[in-house]
């Protein structure tokens, strides 16, 4: 059983930034990859962005490419998302997941957190 605790969410105006962290315990190992969802309202849960603990690895969605980064701490089992220049459609419940299987399909992904919410004002 892996654990998944996110943090960071907040409210922030278009143009500013937010870091997001996601804590994991448990049954974690380093072979696990972690990931980083989001789901708007109304819309469908999609991939944002995918590493490997030791960082060597990392894709980003098309939406978010040059804008965000995900980065992972393996001593204090944490992955972080900086997020800058946000917009308002980048409104939403952000999740972290993890996968022993490097992937960007939410269906590979069998931990979730319970989400953090961030909100983009205009």
């Amino acid at each position: 059983q892996v654990q998944l605790v996110e943090s960071g969410g907040g409210l922030v105006q278009a143009g500013g930034s937010l870091r997001l962290s996601c804590a994991a315990s448990g049954r974690t190992s380093s072979n696990y990859f972690m990931g980083w969802f989001r789901q708007a309202p109304g819309k469908e849960r999609e991939f944002v962005a995918v590493i490997n603990w030791y960082g060597a690895n990392i894709i980003y969605a098309d939406s978010v490419k040059g804008r965000f980064t995900i980065s992972s701490d393996n001593a204090k089992n944490t992955v972080y998302l900086q997020m800058h220049s946000l917009k308002p459609e980048d409104t939403a419940v952000y999740y972290c997941a993890t996968t022993t299987r490097w992937s960007t399909s939410i269906t590979a992904y069998g931990y979730w957190g319970q989400g953090t919410q961030v909100t983009v004002s205009s």
